[in-house]
């Protein structure tokens, strides 16, 4: 079986209030195409279909044409799976007309035991799911009362998930799986960076030694395939560069092939439709012709911070404005202030300072500039409010 591995559409995505729903579709145009050049037997979408539970009537629309695209027109099979951003509930609506056609849905984890079968090869679609929703499911299985208790992590519930789909494989087929967490390649648990918190979607990190006995395993849920933990064991990564730091990274899609358990997987990338460019410099060079001629004006978003900040040298000056008049679209604005020699003084002992002199000396310390008597005056009154409402 040879099929295209994709994730982390998050269609309805915006960029610091800017619309993403362009870059999107013009990822989808690249992703169908390589489908049809490459003659996969199915696509796969490894969840966050949406970029929320509940997503806006345009994203709707507009994942729905996708859809239609490749599996109605294109007739290409399509198995996919909701992941931490999509209402599952939402999404599971029609899913036996869906089933009919080809197009794979699976949005609960009762549904997962069941493969899509293909001629060679055995497809699990298992969503992201909470360690609750196993012990629920597990109970009414049968479980033991004292077992399910032990459920507790997502690393106990995916032992018994992945032991009951193994009772189901077909020795003379293949098996994939797609799934949507975060998978370690070491025994240790790690901390790795999301779009959502600094624990992947609040659960700690699976280890790739549980995927062992699948052919092949589409991951969902890291925006790079830099992640991957094996090389059976995958990211995509998203098909849009949805924040500052995934600017530098290239995306694209797997074509993978399983060929009598032999694996041949490619990394193919797409282009971008609205480039974004991250640019750290002083306010000197941001406004120095010979720099920003080098840059593609106009041409990309921008994401710019101000280094070594003189707040009183640009006082009164509209930054944002004079910047991209040069640059066009500015999607983030930072300042990094410029350091100065601060005197602090070993002896003093924050408890003799009140909550006033705490907040100066905080302001001085990141700013390497003193509150002038407006700044003073409000943070007083606002004390005094405070103090008084006890």
């Amino acid at each position: 079986m040879k099929f295209l591995h994709t994730s982390d559409w998050h269609i309805g995505r915006t960029l610091n209030g800017f619309s993403l729903l362009e870059e999107q579709k013009y990822a989808f145009e690249q992703i169908l195409s390589l489908a049809k050049q490459n003659q996969v037997d199915g696509i796969i979408i490894a969840g966050d279909l949406y970029d929320r539970a509940v997503p806006s009537a345009e994203s709707v629309i507009t994942f729905n044409q996708m859809l239609r695209e490749m599996n109605i027109i294109e007739k290409f099979p399509i198995y996919m799976i909701s992941g931490n951003h999509d209402g599952a509930k939402r999404l599971s609506y029609a899913k036996d007309w869906l089933d009919f056609n080809n197009l794979h849905l699976r949005t609960s984890l009762e549904e997962a035991f069941i493969p899509v079968e293909t001629k060679e090869t055995q497809i699990f679609l298992l969503p992201f799911f909470d360690p609750m929703d196993a012990r629920i499911y597990f109970s009414n299985q049968g479980l033991d009362e004292e077992d399910t208790k032990q459920i507790k992590t997502i690393d106990d519930a995916m032992t018994l998930v992945i032991s009951k789909m193994k009772s189901q494989f077909n020795n003379k087929k293949n098996q994939v799986l797609v799934t949507h967490f975060a998978v370690n390649p070491h025994k240790e648990e790690i901390v790795l960076t999301s779009e959502t918190s600094s624990k992947v979607g609040g659960l700690s990190t699976l280890n790739v030694s549980q995927f062992a006995d699948f052919d092949y395993v589409a991951l969902g849920h890291i925006h790079t395939r830099l992640a991957s933990p094996s090389d059976k064991v995958q990211y995509s990564g998203s098909p849009v560069k949805f924040n500052t730091k995934e600017a530098s990274t290239q995306k694209g899609i797997f074509v993978v092939e399983i060929k009598e358990k032999m694996l041949n997987s490619n990394f193919l990338p797409l282009q971008v439709k609205t480039d974004l460019v991250v640019l750290e410099e002083e306010w000197e060079q941001l406004m120095n012709r010979d720099f920003y001629e080098r840059q593609p004006l106009n041409k990309a978003w921008f994401a710019i911070t101000i280094k070594n900040f003189d707040r009183a040298k640009l006082v009164g000056q509209n930054l944002r404005a004079q910047l991209q008049k040069i640059y066009g679209t500015i999607i983030e604005l930072d300042y990094q202030f410029e350091k100065r020699q601060l005197t602090r003084s070993r002896s003093q002992d924050i408890e003799m300072l009140d909550n006033v002199e705490i907040l100066s000396s905080f302001y001085k310390f990141t700013t390497g500039e003193t509150l002038d008597d407006v700044q003073t005056a409000i943070i007083k009154s606002t004390f005094n409010e405070l103090e008084g409402e006890k």
